[in-house]
């Protein structure tokens, strides 16, 4: 922590003071025996935050089966701490709320917004995971980014440049401990401790915004807090792909939700988002505007859950190395290419591809330069075939090459090329020494008067019987199967 921040805190006459009722809630939060009477008794002497809890209790955000007409009913009904974490959030952002920054880079009705939109997504997603504290975490969302608006009160000459210079809230924090030293999550955590707020709000606060472990600690104040920003974020900007991605990444890793228990979670921020506004006296988003965001979201949401299974399935079909389709693929593929050319007698020719001498390059440059001539090769390929094509790395160094309503005769234009462009690579390695790789290929097709194909797996040996004879016959060949 910067020591000259940290006098700039202690020595500020700028920031809000805490009105009396938030000092005195702070303490009977520090008290584990705080009395019911007495709580109800400091509230009932302040009638805007009577009013708010009174309504906040009869509100869908509590879902209690009673009305209540009166404030001991309602501390009755909802619990001194959840009064209590109420009555705190209400009065600490009311003190601010009224008491804008002075940095004029600071939009203080757009940070609110988006501080109590994050204390909205905390409580959701805390009500969704079934978990017990939920007035808790929606202090901790609320409070978690308080650090800027004191960066903005004490560091007034250099702050408004450092919060302009990006919209993205990870790039600014980065940006505030490479020019103070200090993170406005730090700097909030020292103030939360000279009000004495309970540590388990302020330590929260503090570490929403490092890296969650993943699933060990999954369904914590911690990772709520940390994946509510990002929901805040997407529900202020709606439709925005890269703030969605964001979140459905931050969500899947630190609390293992997937897009669909992410649309749940918005529902349930919609069911209490004119509780939060009446709360705070704040717009957070207007009531004609949130059915189309919800309808968004969810479509947003569903067609990112479908990319990712396509995403993943295509990965699954990948080789690692080289981009090129797998066995796997290959497989399918070909099981499926071979069965419309027996049904439509249409031709279809496989080519299978060996590098000549490739264990040469890998014992003399080592596997990196092997695996980058392998990468070289599979792209000089890729530039060649067509579109319908498929290339698929076989084995090894060994390729192929599915070619569908493809004759034998038609494909030997094809090979030619692929020989030539191959043995034409010049790859250099480490040492800047120029690698050239020569090819032998095998070729087989299946067509009406190939009877003895039956099956994918008897065109597979042909093309490899073919391949093996350019092989034993030299190398650095295309070798035609032809009931060799």
């Amino acid at each position: 922590m910067n020591d000259d921040l940290t006098k700039r805190l202690r020595y500020c006459t700028t920031l809000p003071s805490l009105p009396a009722i938030a000092i005195k809630i702070i303490d009977l939060a520090n008290d584990p025996d705080t009395d019911i009477g007495i709580l109800c008794d400091h509230i009932v002497y302040d009638p805007a935050l009577s009013a708010k809890i009174l309504k906040i209790a009869n509100s869908p955000l509590y879902k209690t089966r009673r009305s209540s007409t009166n404030v001991r009913q309602a501390v009755s009904l909802l619990g001194t701490h959840t009064v209590i974490v109420i009555a705190l959030s209400f009065s600490l952002a009311e003190s601010f709320i009224k008491n804008p920054a002075p940095n004029p880079a600071i939009d203080n009705n757009l940070f609110w917004r988006r501080a109590i939109t994050s204390a909205l997504a905390s409580r959701a997603l805390g009500e969704k995971l079934k978990i017990t504290n939920l007035d808790d975490l929606f202090l901790i969302g609320l409070l978690q980014d308080i650090g800027i608006l004191i960066y903005s009160t004490i560091m007034p000459e250099t702050y408004g440049s450092v919060f302009a210079s990006t919209n993205d809230h990870d790039i600014l924090i980065e940006t505030e401990r490479k020019t103070y030293e200090t993170g406005h999550d730090e700097l909030g955590y020292i103030l939360l401790k000279q009000w004495h707020i309970p540590d388990n709000i302020a330590s929260a606060c503090l570490t929403s915004h490092n890296q969650p472990e993943s699933n060990a600690q999954a369904h914590t104040l911690h990772a709520c807090a940390a994946t509510a920003r990002y929901l805040a974020d997407y529900f202020l900007t709606p439709n925005n792909s890269e703030k969605l991605d964001k979140l459905s990444k931050k969500a899947r890793s630190w609390l293992n939700l997937d897009e669909k228990t992410l649309a749940d979670v918005i529902d349930i921020m919609a069911e209490g988002l004119d509780s939060v506004e009446d709360l705070f006296d704040i717009t957070i988003i207007q009531s004609f505007e949130l059915s189309g965001l919800l309808a968004e979201a969810k479509e947003l949401l569903t067609v990112h859950s479908v990319s990712k299974v396509k995403e993943l399935e295509e990965k699954s079909y990948r080789d690692g190395l080289t981009g090129a389709h797998n066995r796997t693929y290959f497989d399918e593929t070909l099981n499926q290419e071979f069965s419309l050319s027996r049904q439509h007698h249409l031709p279809l020719t496989i080519v299978m591809i060996d590098l000549d001498h490739f264990k040469r390059i890998n014992d003399t440059y080592g596997h990196l330069t092997g695996d980058g001539m392998l990468v070289a090769v599979t792209r000089t390929i890729l530039g060649l075939i067509r579109q319908d094509d498929t290339l698929c790395r076989y084995g090894g160094e060994e390729f192929a090459l599915i070619l569908p309503n493809t004759t034998l005769a038609a494909s030997r234009y094809i090979t030619c090329r692929l020989k030539e462009a191959i043995a034409a690579i010049s790859y250099q390695s480490e040492d800047s020494s120029a690698i050239r790789i020569t090819t032998s290929i095998g070729v087989a097709s299946y067509m009406e008067n190939m009877p003895q194909f039956q099956q994918p797996n008897d065109l597979i040996k042909a093309a490899d019987l073919a391949l093996y004879t350019a092989k034993k016959n030299g190398r650095n060949k295309i070798v035609e199967w032809n009931e060799l």
